[in-house]
C-alpha cells in the first residue's frame, strides 16, 4: 500500500509525558483498541518502576486521547504500544505521539526505532513507513488473541539528519509507494 493512501486531518495536540492521574483514561483507550489490553498495572509499572520506559499521552482540547509508551534499550527505542482514541483516528494523533517520543529519545542515545505490528494493520504499517520504518522480520502467531503473525519493522539511522527532519515538517524522502 502507497503513502498516497494513508490520509489524516491534523489537529492541535499537546503530547505530554504520562502522570499517575492519567493512568484511568489511559487504560480505558488502551481497553477500547486493542482486544488484549495491557494488564492493569503495566502502566503503572512503566511509569514508576521501569527506568527505561518513557510513557507520553495525546491531550486533545483538554481531553486525553492517545498514548505511547516506549523502551530505551542501549541504542534502540522500542515503541512498546501507541493507541487512540477510535473517535480520534485518522486526526495525526499517532503521528504527533511517534514525533515526540522520537525527538525525545534520539537525543538520549537511540540509533534505531523498532515495533511489532499486526500484519493486517495496514493503517498503522502506513504510518510507521511515513517515519521510515522497514519491515526487518516476522513473529509467527505473535498476537494471542488470534495467533496473528507481527511483524517486526525497524528505522535505521536515527541522529541528527533525521531529527532535524523531525522537527521540519518536510515530506521524507524515502517514500517511496510499496515497501513490505
Amino acid at each position: 500500500m502507497s503513502m498516497s493512501s494513508y490520509k489524516f486531518t491534523e489537529v492541535h495536540t499537546l503530547i505530554r509525558p504520562m502522570r499517575i492521574d492519567d493512568l484511568p483514561r489511559v487504560q480505558a483507550i488502551d481497553e477500547m483498541s486493542f482486544s488484549t489490553p495491557w494488564p492493569k498495572n503495566a502502566y503503572r509499572y512503566e511509569l514508576l518502576e521501569n527506568p527505561n520506559g518513557y510513557c507520553w499521552v495525546a491531550d486533545v482540547g483538554g481531553k486525553l486521547v492517545g498514548l505511547m509508551v516506549c523502551w530505551l534499550i542501549v541504542d534502540e527505542a522500542h515503541i512498546a504500544t501507541i493507541a487512540v482514541n477510535p473517535d480520534y483516528r485518522g486526526m495525526g494523533i499517532g503521528k504527533q505521539l511517534v514525533i515526540a517520543g522520537l525527538q525525545e529519545l534520539i537525543p538520549k542515545g537511540a540509533q534505531s526505532a523498532t515495533l511489532e505490528v499486526r500484519a493486517s494493520n495496514t493503517i498503522a504499517q502506513n504510518l510507521y513507513h511515513h517515519f521510515g520504518f522497514r519491515l526487518v522480520g516476522e513473529r509467527k502467531q505473535y498476537y494471542k488473541d488470534n495467533f496473528e503473525d507481527a511483524l517486526l519493522l525497524t528505522v535505521e539511522s536515527l541522529g541528527p539528519d533525521y531529527l532535524e527532519w523531525l522537527g521540519s515538517g518536510a515530506e521524507i524522502p524515502w517514500l517511496d509507494g510499496d515497501h513490505y
